[in-house]
C-alpha cells in the first residue's frame, strides 16, 4: 500500500464542491480513508474564515466613520488584491502552528486575530494595517469583532492535533483572475502567484486535488448555495457576482498543468526552487457533490456510491 498522503491542498473556483468533498473525507470511516484515499484522518484547513473576519473589521471601523482596511463592502473585491498573498501567509501561519503548536496565551482573540493578519499582510509585502489604527479605534473594534475573532481561534485551536503522526492536513482556497485574462495570469491573481507563497514546509510535502468546474458552472452553484443567513459558512456563503467576474471569472490550473515540465504535476517557483505538486483532476462540471451540504442520514447511496469511486480514483493517483 502507498504511503499517506501528507498534505493536499483541496482547490477549485467557488461553489465548485470543495467543502463538500471535505465534509465527505471528514465523514469516510478510519480504515477505508486510508486504504483507497490513502489518507489518515484529516486536519482541516481554509482561508474562508479570515474572510470573513476581514470584512467584520471593516464593518466595525465603518461604523465608527473609519476608512475600511480591506474590503469596500461585502458585495465588492478586495480594495487591493493584494491581499491575496496575505490570505496565503495566514495559511503558513495556521500550517506552521499544526507543525509546532503555539503555547497558550491570555490574550484578546481580536489582540490575536489583529497580529495574525498584519503579520501576514506583511509576509506578502502589505502594510501592517491595524497597526496604524489609532489605540482607541483599534480597542473598539476589537471590541466589535471579540465574540466572531473568538470562534475562529477557538476552531483553529480545536484542530491543532498533539501529533500530525498518520494524519493528513487538506487545505482549502480558491484563487483566480477576472473573466477575459489571458494566460498566465498576472499576480497577485491565480495559482502560480498563490502557491508560489505558499511555505516550503507545505510546499515540501503536498499534493494538488483540484476541482474542476467552468466559470460559468461556478456562478450557477454559486447562487444555488447562498444563504444570506450564514455568511460566515463554508458551505453555504455566497460571492457576490461583482467578486465572481472580477476575481474568479478564470483560473490558470490548465494552463499550468499543460505548461509543467514534468507531466501530470504543477511547477511552482519558490525561493529559487521548483516544486513539482502532482495534481489529480476531479471532474464536477455534472454535479457530484451539492448532495453532500444535506444531513449524511439523508445522502443518497447510489450517489455516495458514484462520488467515492471517483475521488478514490484521484486519491490513489496522488499517491501512486
Amino acid at each position: 500500500m502507498s504511503a499517506l498522503l501528507d498534505t493536499v491542498l483541496l482547490l477549485a473556483l467557488p461553489a465548485s464542491g470543495k467543502s463538500e468533498v471535505r465534509r465527505y473525507l471528514d465523514h469516510v470511516d478510519p480504515q477505508t480513508r486510508c486504504d483507497q484515499f490513502h489518507m489518515g484522518p484529516t486536519v482541516q484547513l481554509d482561508d474562508f474564515p479570515y474572510v470573513h473576519l476581514m470584512m467584520c473589521i471593516d464593518e466595525a471601523l465603518e461604523a465608527r466613520g473609519h476608512a475600511r482596511l480591506y474590503y469596500p463592502s461585502r458585495r465588492e473585491p478586495m480594495l487591493d488584491p493584494g491581499d491575496w498573498g496575505t490570505l496565503v501567509c495566514i495559511i503558513n501561519a495556521d500550517y506552521a502552528d499544526l507543525r509546532d503548536p503555539p503555547a497558550a496565551t491570555d490574550e484578546s482573540a481580536a489582540a490575536w486575530l489583529f497580529a495574525r493578519l498584519d503579520t501576514a499582510s506583511a509576509a506578502a509585502g502589505m502594510p501592517r494595517r491595524i497597526d496604524g489604527l489609532d489605540a482607541g479605534t483599534r480597542a473598539a473594534v476589537a471590541e466589535q469583532v471579540e465574540a466572531e475573532a473568538t470562534k475562529l481561534r477557538d476552531a483553529h485551536r480545536s484542530r491543532i492535533p498533539d501529533s500530525l503522526d498518520g494524519k493528513t492536513v487538506v487545505i482549502e482556497f480558491a484563487r483566480g483572475g477576472p473573466d477575459g485574462s489571458q494566460m498566465p495570469l498576472a499576480a497577485p491573481y491565480g495559482y502560480q502567484y498563490g502557491l508560489g507563497l505558499l511555505s516550503e514546509a507545505v510546499l515540501e510535502r503536498a499534493t494538488i486535488l483540484y476541482i474542476w468546474v467552468s466559470p460559468e458552472e461556478s456562478r450557477r452553484k454559486n447562487t444555488v448555495r447562498a444563504d444570506p443567513d450564514d455568511p460566515g459558512s463554508s458551505l453555504h456563503h455566497g460571492v457576490p457576482l461583482s467578486v465572481m467576474l472580477a476575481d474568479y471569472g478564470c483560473d490558470d490550473m490548465a494552463w499550468l498543468v499543460e505548461t509543467a515540465p514534468v507531466p501530470g504535476t504543477v511547477a511552482i517557483q519558490h525561493s529559487g526552487r521548483r516544486f513539482d505538486l502532482r495534481i489529480a483532476r476531479f471532474d464536477n462540471q455534472q454535479d457530484r457533490t451539492t448532495f453532500l451540504r444535506d444531513d449524511p442520514e439523508d445522502w443518497n447511496a447510489d450517489e455516495v456510491s458514484a462520488l467515492h469511486k471517483s475521488l478514490a480514483s484521484c486519491m490513489e493517483h496522488l499517491a501512486r
